[in-house]
């Protein structure tokens, strides 16, 4: 339900002032009831102090004081810096790091307001742009003579620094920082363990209506999930024997138990080639033997009809059609440089070559809208070592662009949504990673692209790119399993991401650099 998982909160700058006769913190003393912000930014910063309503106990960690279950309040002569970061998401967050050296959780503002908090802040302390890092800001109290020099070295106030610090260089002020937070909690066991000393009231009577000054402003989120320990998990045995799933007329009796096993243990070489067809699409599930033989006559005659028709153009002709003669350029260039490792590819004058040509020229003639993307001679060249047969090969083809079209359209939305969810599902499965990664200005994951746009193909070795796309064609457990796979590569090399320290030009170079092919072994999928 919605009172289980948000919180609604505020954040507020509580000003004390001190005076000689003034007792010590935790003396007792008045709060500031007319306190007045003088602005009204996004996020509503509360203009009027209120006296406490009840009392409420207290538990310190340092400076940084918690005083419930997600209150928590600093000092702002204890505030070491400040860290403003924009999350692979495209929100905003901001990191509070005490002189402790204890990070506050981060603070993200969904509609807005950072900016705003920066400038009320201003007004006590200094915040100081790291030389090495332009998102981080040192926080140093304020000095009448090194004040204005601040503001104008940050450049946050458009209306002049100097006017500002005039109206706060008299009294010293001990300032505190309070912060309340709406929480979104969409992983229950993300939230801190119950040893945490944040986890020290109870949450609010549902029955009870809430404070009218809980205005929700930025959310506070503790993002991982608690998955415990990795089950162990090996492999089944291939699919090593088709005639038994077969009845009388040819018709595969359990389609679902052919994808079962070919999930848990992939398909033995021998029989790829006729499982294949049933997985993308060439074959129907529920065909006949005796209706296999008339599809395929009908599939081979459709076929070189296609072929014949860019066959047939001349010279003359393509030179007036720039768009054959581009698809024809760019095909000649990919397949001379598509898996020539592989024997069946290997050499000059190679007739595997010349099939790889013909079949990709005439899904031009197939798809017109689509025609030739780069990428597209490696997902078929693995089709066509398996079947060796060019009919059955362009028509497998057809089957597996119909999981992956979208992939290659000029829009690239396709691509964007599933780097989107990638990192939905990072954030959720590895924090601390997700976060280094953002750190890095890697956070967009765009260094999967690739990994995303031919499932792999080049991160793995031709005989693993086997078993794990015909693994993916049985769409089990679900159509998107290809991300959890991206996820896995990430997990397995995520220690020298971080202990690396990598910036973002290192990442990219490492992640797209000729393949140094990822043992399937090495990946928990």
């Amino acid at each position: 339900s919605n009172q289980d998982t948000s919180i609604p909160g505020f954040i507020r700058i509580v000003e004390r002032v001190r005076n000689r006769n003034a007792p010590a913190d935790g003396d007792g003393g008045e709060e500031d009831t007319n306190f007045d912000p003088g602005y009204e930014p996004d996020w509503a910063v509360i203009s009027t102090v209120k006296k406490e309503r009840e009392h409420v106990p207290v538990k310190n960690s340092g400076a940084v004081c918690f005083s419930g279950q997600w209150a928590f309040s600093l000092p702002l002569s204890e505030l070491y810096s400040l860290r403003r970061s924009r999350f692979s998401l495209g929100r905003n967050f901001l990191v509070l790091t005490s002189r402790g050296g204890h990070p506050l959780p981060p603070l993200h503002f969904h509609r807005g307001g950072t900016r705003e908090l920066l400038r009320a802040l201003q007004r006590y302390i200094i915040l100081d742009p790291s030389p090495l890092d332009g998102r981080l800001f040192l926080a140093y109290p304020q000095d009448s003579g090194t004040l204005p020099q601040s503001f104008d070295r940050l450049q946050f106030l458009d209306d002049g620094g100097n006017d500002l610090v005039s109206r706060f260089i008299h009294d010293p002020y001990a300032t505190t920082f309070g912060g309340f937070s709406k929480v979104t909690n969409f992983f229950r066991a993300a939230l801190r363990p119950p040893e945490s000393p944040i986890h020290t009231r109870t949450p609010q009577d549902p029955s009870l209506p809430p404070q009218s000054d809980e205005e929700p402003g930025f959310e506070l989120i503790t993002c991982g999930v608690e998955l415990g320990p990795k089950p162990d998990v090996t492999r089944g045995p291939p699919l090593d024997k088709w005639e038994e799933f077969l009845d009388s007329e040819g018709r595969v009796t359990c389609p679902e138990k052919i994808k079962e096993l070919v999930f848990r243990g992939g398909i033995t070489h021998s029989l790829r080639k006729e499982v294949w067809k049933f997985l993308l699409g060439f074959y129907p599930w529920n065909s006949t033997a005796k209706e296999r033989e008339d599809i395929l006559r009908v599939k081979t005659d459709e076929y070189f009809r296609m072929k014949v028709q860019w066959k047939s153009v001349s010279e003359e002709q393509e030179m007036r059609n720039s768009l054959l003669r581009g698809y024809r350029s760019l095909i000649e260039r990919d397949v001379n440089r598509t898996d020539r490792h592989n024997t069946f590819f290997s050499g000059n004058d190679n007739p595997g070559l010349t099939l790889l040509h013909d079949v990709l020229m005439t899904y031009c003639m197939y798809n017109f809208d689509l025609g030739y993307v780069q990428g597209m001679s490696d997902l078929l060249s693995p089709i066509l070592f398996v079947t060796q047969n060019e009919v059955e090969s362009f028509w497998c083809l057809t089957g597996f662009m119909e999981l992956v079209h979208q992939n290659f359209e000029e829009s690239q939305e396709a691509m964007k949504q599933q780097l989107l969810q990638l990192s939905i599902l990072l954030k959720a499965l590895d924090p601390e990673l997700c976060d280094f990664l953002d750190s890095q200005d890697s956070g967009s994951l765009c260094f999967c692209f690739r990994w995303l746009l031919i499932w792999f193909k080049r991160e793995f070795s031709f005989e693993d790119i086997l078993t794990l796309w015909e693994v993916l064609w049985t769409r089990l457990p679900c159509e998107n399993f290809h991300l959890l796979i991206a996820c896995s590569i990430l997990e397995s090399q995520r220690e020298e991401l971080i202990g690396s320290n990598h910036d973002f030009n290192t990442i990219l170079k490492r992640d797209t650099a000729p393949p140094q092919p990822i043992t399937g072994r090495s990946c928990s999928f």
